[in-house]
């Protein structure tokens, strides 16, 4: 009998770690970001077609700049917007960016467990068998805790103009952070969250989480592009 409760308990185990398996990798396919938007947009303009507009920087380097318009063109696509035609006049352009900051943490980023995960530098500090002084010393032993990833800051932003006069409709920009800088399919997913709030604005900055998507926005199907708009 104790052994049969032992088999239950152990598949029971298996199963309720196999659910949080399962859970974890459905988790590494959404990412959170903080959206904010502002502007106004035309309460009776549809979205219309589109060009993007780049700065003379970016036309520096125009391999990275087509790379964010990939991964731009998906979510502006999902907002309801379609690619002009070469030759034809966009009704609105939009000019996007996007930057990302690597940061090593602090010592000092969460204090509450024994003074702090010594990233850099060297002090005393409260470790969990005593107190010790010096880079990554910890108590007796002068054992400390490994390294702590570098932290990568992530944003992006995406500006529409009216295509007749260059005044702006509709700004937006999003932010999130992580352990990596999540390559293009992550910038695919910030853009798609920085147009969920379309066409309403929201300045104050608020949670928005989406998928990421699994195919590379340069592999992805590109959206059909329409005739001239009137």
């Amino acid at each position: 009998m104790t052994a049969f409760k032992s088999t239950q308990s152990f598949f029971a185990s298996a199963a309720l770690a196999s659910a949080a398996l399962l859970a974890g990798c459905a988790s590494l396919h959404t990412v959170d970001t903080s959206v904010a938007t502002f502007g106004s947009w035309p309460a009776d303009a549809a979205p219309g077609t589109y060009a993007f507009d780049r700065l003379p920087s970016q036309e520096a380097n125009p391999q990275r700049q087509q790379s964010l318009e990939n991964a731009a063109a998906m979510a502006l696509a999902g907002a309801g917007f379609k690619p002009a035609a070469d030759g034809a006049r966009p009704a609105v352009t939009i000019q996007i960016g996007a930057r990302i900051e690597r940061l090593e943490q602090s010592p000092w980023d969460d204090p509450f467990w024994w003074g702090g995960r010594r990233r850099l530098g060297f002090g005393p500090g409260y470790g969990p068998w005593g107190y010790g002084w010096g880079g990554f010393h910890h108590g007796l032993w002068g054992g400390g805790w490994p390294p702590q990833p570098d932290i990568y800051l992530r944003e992006v932003a995406l500006l529409i103009r009216d295509g007749a006069t260059g005044k702006p409709l509709y700004e937006t920009r999003a932010s999130s952070d992580g352990y990596s800088d999540g390559g293009e399919r992550l910038l695919a997913a910030m853009f798609d969250a920085s147009m969920k709030d379309f066409p309403r604005a929201n300045d104050k900055a608020h949670n928005v989480r989406v998928q990421v998507p699994i195919v590379p926005p340069a592999l992805a199907p590109a959206p059909a592009a329409s005739g001239p708009s009137a």
